[in-house]
């Protein structure tokens, strides 16, 4: 995954929040499909690496912020960059996929 372009990062921030959020969402999601099992019970095994993967996530996004929005991308006129269209679409998207990763590191708390 290329951490320099603002879209690895994003994907990072997603999976850590994922992999923050397996310990207590996807237990819920599997009985909700009414899939079951004394296995699901292994899924909070990955409780104590939540922290890990909340910092993480937190990381990835900051890194996803710094890019979108405090560097400066140099471009040359006619390029993809150049266009206003281009940024707009990029900061929806990074807009979006924070409130997405931050709504599943907030399930735990919301609904324990």
């Amino acid at each position: 995954m290329d951490l320099g372009n603002g879209r690895g990062t994003l994907i990072g921030g997603v999976l850590t929040a994922v992999g923050a959020s397996v310990c207590c969402v996807a237990p819920l999601v599997l009985l909700t499909l009414g899939i079951s099992g004394a296995w699901i019970s292994a899924l909070t095994a990955l409780e104590p690496l939540r922290p890990v993967f909340i910092g993480l996530t937190l990381l990835f996004l900051g890194l996803s912020f710094r890019k979108v929005y405090l560097n400066p991308q140099s471009c040359v006129p006619g390029a993809a960059c150049a266009d206003p269209h281009t940024v707009k679409r990029q900061r929806g998207m990074f807009w979006a996929v924070t409130v997405l990763a931050l709504t599943l590191l907030a399930v735990p708390w919301v609904a324990p």
